[in-house]
């Protein structure tokens, strides 16, 4: 009987794939934009065409949300994404700038690893084969291993659209026997240029550590605050629809509801007339040890399932039809679980005197977790849109709108991603929904403009020691001048 050795095997296995995409991506690099373009619209119509049977088999496979929302996240990473980006121009000239002497080239970076979660997986492989391909570039990716299945096929289907478009398919691969080895090897490979990172806080500061390039994010534990002045009836069916949609699978959901003190029974009678649960005392400490672990991270048995499926699994009555389970909260950190990251829906709910305070409430939650990616804000002030924007440390601040689906782009004007970045508040490379220009080098054609010896005659005089600037009296009016101090005179 032969045995074989399951890491060496994806070891080996990692190795084909990027020499192979090594090899499709020198080819693409070749190609025109139409060219380029033409592969990418293939993907995106696969994409359209294969949606629910992907989105079917991706719950199936990882239990997780729900058959219908992961086939609108496929069609919004497929279609969403292409109609995007159809227009951008990534191949080569990207700008001219006659009067500067300076042109702007697009230069693809190469071999892209790309790091798949378990939460969106299928939306996420389309996603990220767009927007690569889009820059020029190849990708291979490295699947969870608790949703191998479902990743595999998109990437078969993407494969197939790629050769009918008359590319070569080998410009997205992806790892077959899923081992945390082969994706070290992966990320590590010499060949790969860029990891793009979507997944577990772990994985991502992984990517970062690797010695290669990488564009990772960070946990999303976004606000959500109903001001005054908000339609509270719309603030609260915009926000019920977020945190329910795939149960609460995009990073970018509502993790906490905050309202002003003088607001919170008409917020909270809103909620509940919305299919909304606030628990007992009883239920929140309950509940609270089961959606975290000892170790203070999430406990994944809670990830994406409904509200009736947590109630159960944590031993708790709650009423028939419930959609969302919410916890009064009034701290931040450990021994508060609801001020995490709960990729289900359950929110916390806060109030503060004043939108001040809550302010305060809202930094201090993110600063906790979630720095640098999403908040949200219902209002008809724009003054309060100002006030918060300039103030709470994240990338994204939605208004008026679902933040799962206003933040990656859905029902707002940005980038359409399932990659969002929170900048270096937290510990990521960029604050952008990635989009291919992240995913291409720009390379800087500049013509001289001047000679040493100008700059030498620009220089100020330097003789006695220190350096003052030569001032230039060619536009001075010295007779207003004149006549203005001969004024200040007069008057005094």
């Amino acid at each position: 009987m032969q045995l074989y050795d399951k890491d060496l095997l994806s070891v080996q296995e990692v190795r084909e794939l990027v020499e192979k995409a090594k090899a499709a991506q020198e080819e693409l690099a070749g190609k025109s934009q139409q060219e380029v373009d033409r592969i990418v619209r293939a993907i995106a119509q696969a994409g359209v065409r294969n949606a629910r049977r992907l989105g079917k088999m991706a719950h199936e496979e990882t239990g997780f949300g729900t058959e219908a929302d992961k086939t609108i996240k496929n069609i919004f990473a497929s279609d969403g994404v292409y109609q995007y980006i159809k227009d951008m121009k990534t191949v080569g000239e990207l700008e001219r700038d006659e009067e500067k002497k300076v042109r702007v080239l697009a230069v693809p970076v190469g071999v892209i690893a790309g790091l798949i979660p378990s939460t969106n997986p299928t939306s996420t492989v389309f996603y990220k084969a767009e927007i690569a391909i889009k820059a020029g570039n190849a990708i291979v990716f490295s699947p969870h291993p608790n949703a191998r299945n479902s990743i595999l096929e998109a990437v078969k289907v993407i494969r197939q659209a790629i050769a009918e478009a008359g590319g070569n398919e080998e410009l997205v691969t992806c790892i077959t026997i899923p081992t945390m080895q082969a994706t070290d090897n992966l990320m590590k490979h010499p060949d790969v240029a860029l990891i793009l990172a979507t997944g577990g806080s772990a994985m991502v500061r992984s990517a970062y550590s690797s010695g290669t390039p990488a564009i990772g994010v960070g946990p999303g534990n976004g606000p959500a605050y109903i001001e005054k002045t908000a339609d509270v009836k719309v603030a609260v069916k915009r926000i019920m629809a977020s945190k329910t949609f795939d149960n609460g699978t995009i990073c970018a959901s509502e993790q906490s509801v905050v309202c002003d003190d003088d607001m919170a029974d008409k917020v909270q009678k809103e909620m509940e007339s919305q299919g909304a649960y606030f628990l007992t005392r009883e239920q929140i400490q309950k509940l609270g040890n089961f959606i975290l672990r000892a170790n203070g991270t999430m406990n994944p048995m809670i990830v994406g399932k409904s509200a009736q499926d947590i109630a159960d699994l944590a031993g708790i009555t709650i009423p028939e039809g419930t959609k969302v389970l919410v916890a009064r909260e009034t701290g931040v950190g450990r021994g508060h679980p609801y001020s995490n990251e709960k990729l289900a829906p359950i929110l916390a709910f806060y109030t503060a005197p004043d939108y001040v305070q809550v302010c305060s409430l809202c930094q201090e939650i993110l600063h906790y977790e979630g720095a640098g990616h999403t908040f949200s804000i219902h209002t008809k002030d724009q003054k309060m849109v100002d006030y918060f924007a300039a103030r709470v440390p994240a990338s994204r601040i939605v208004v008026n709108t679902s933040s799962a689906l206003g933040g990656i782009g859905a029902t707002t004007n940005l980038m359409p991603a399932l990659t969002l970045g929170c900048g270096a508040v937290g510990g990521s490379a960029t604050s952008d929904n990635v989009g291919p220009m992240n995913l291409l080098n720009r390379r800087y054609v500049a013509e001289g403009t001047c000679e040493l010896e100008d700059i030498k005659r620009e220089l100020p005089d330097c003789s006695d020691g220190i350096c003052r600037t030569q001032e230039k009296y060619d536009n001075i009016d010295i007779d207003l001048i004149v006549k203005e101090i001969i004024k200040r005179i007069q008057s005094a």
